[in-house]
């Protein structure tokens, strides 16, 4: 089969090229080392005769194989002689090598099984759960340890350059001295510092059931949201209120999904409980609100944002055994962090598949601008497929500025999307880009791509950017 050949063919250049890594040495060797063992399967594969294989699994080859064109511009963006630029401009690379990892796997479950392929497979021990946990918070540490030695050396090197540059290496240095993820905090009131106008604390944002306050936790900036309590709702409401959205924010642990730092629970007994949740701040507000405010974003930043909304949407889609959809997918769900990285929030309407479909759940808040065809005709026909239509609204939101369908009522844009199969025109765009947003916003829905092939084609495309 030629989709095995290339595969072997790009494998191998993958292990060439991890030799020369000069950053991030040690996850680069555990991807290489996961590579062989799908390689190995994908080998037995080959000894099977012709006419055996299902769809799935020359889908899923077709699929690793876009994986491994990702993985390799990994290996080169590390190896080549601009990586310390490559890593500056990067920031946070912990995600690159997850989401790999991811792909990966989900590559490896479909061969095992067409193979029939026992768990207890050394080759296979890497990808376990529990394994894979230890070895990537381990091979992470000893990779920002002498990351950190390198950027320092870097700096010193670099003195005489633009106030700029050292403002960049400050940054990569200050994302290296973060806390380690080790799960939802219990967060004393008294580790948290709010921030003050004048003599009075003033939130930055106010909701019926809340308000949210900038404050700083363990020297890093965050978004403190405190559950109140109007007349109207009693105490046990609150709490009620608050434990929803704590567990729902625990499922979605990912660089590019906001983050929850930790929740502070404080007198619970007493008369006047506080609850709050302690989460990540991102200064540039909601990706919405970067593309109104005139800023120019070169195509470089637009391809990494690209990439990171896609990410967002791939941890959502993979999330546990049942994949979860988001329910409420435009750009002011997207929020924008320093470095304008892009980061998923607003999980209010966050389900599975199954339970969208349901009557009951209607999705009146869901925006039509960004509703599928299939959707505009039947609302409760809820998908990944859906959900992938439109993120391919908010990307062409990225690389046009602009507002999808501004001015249309709601029965224009049914006719439009639905009636006549139109999409808005993007100009001046990339072509790659042109054509993967084009490809989210396919009229027929199986034309769509998967939220992780999309990851793949848009890493891909940012690490051919970032060569030039």
């Amino acid at each position: 089969m030629d989709s095995i050949k290339i595969i072997v063919s790009i494998a191998s250049q993958i292990y060439s090229l991890v030799e020369n890594v000069k950053a991030n040495k040690e996850q680069c060797r555990r991807v290489c080392k996961r590579v062989k063992a799908l390689e190995h399967l994908v080998k037995s594969i080959q000894q099977r005769k012709k006419g055996q294989t299902s769809a799935d699994v020359e889908r899923c080859l077709k699929e690793l194989y876009i994986t491994l064109q990702s993985a390799k511009g990994v290996m080169e963006k590390y190896s080549g002689a601009s990586f310390m630029m490559r890593v500056l401009k990067c920031g946070n690379h912990e995600d690159e090598f997850n989401s790999l990892t991811n792909r990966l796997d989900d590559a490896l479950k479909i061969l095992s099984v067409f193979l029939q392929v026992e768990q207890g497979n050394v080759l296979l021990k890497g990808f376990e759960q529990s394994t894979r946990e230890k070895e990537d918070e381990l091979d992470r540490k000893q990779d920002d340890r002498e990351l950190k030695i390198l950027l320092l050396q870097y700096m010193e090197e670099q003195q005489k350059l633009a106030h700029k540059l050292q403002e960049d290496i400050i940054k990569a240095l200050k994302v290296l001295e973060k806390p380690y993820d080790v799960g939802i905090q219990d967060i004393k009131q008294q580790d948290l510092k709010y921030e003050l106008d004048g003599l009075t604390k003033k939130p930055f944002m106010t909701t019926p059931t809340s308000e949210v306050y900038k404050g700083d936790y363990r020297s890093f900036p965050v978004a403190i949201k405190r559950y109140t309590d109007p007349a109207t709702t009693n105490i046990s409401e609150v709490k009620k209120r608050f434990n929803k959205d704590v567990e729902t924010m625990k499922v979605f642990q990912s660089p590019n999904i906001l983050r929850m730092f930790g929740i502070c629970v404080e007198d619970e007994t007493g008369p006047k409980p506080q609850f709050l949740i302690i989460m990540e701040y991102c200064e540039k507000g909601s990706l919405r609100e970067v593309l109104d405010s005139g800023c120019i974003l070169s195509w470089n930043q637009k391809a990494r944002m690209c990439r990171d909304a896609a990410l967002a949407i791939y941890r959502l889609h993979q999330s546990e055994e049942k994949c979860k959809v988001h329910g409420c997918i435009n750009s002011s769900k997207f929020l924008v962090a320093d470095g304008y990285t892009v980061k998923l929030g607003g999980f209010e309407f966050t389900q599975t598949e199954t339970s969208l479909r349901k009557p009951t759940r209607c999705g009146v808040n869901r925006s039509f601008t960004y509703s599928s065809p299939e959707l505009l005709e039947h609302i409760n026909n809820y998908s990944k497929e859906c959900e992938v239509y439109s993120l391919g609204i908010v990307l062409w939101e990225v690389a046009t500025g602009r507002k999808p369908f501004d001015g249309l009522t709601r029965k224009e844009v049914h006719q439009k999307v639905f009636g006549d199969k139109y999409q808005e025109r993007l100009d001046d765009c990339p072509k790659e880009l042109e054509l993967l947003i084009n490809a989210c916003r396919a009229y027929d829905p199986f034309q769509r791509p998967s939220a992780g092939v999309l990851v793949d084609k848009l890493k891909t495309w940012v690490t051919q950017l970032e060569k030039v």
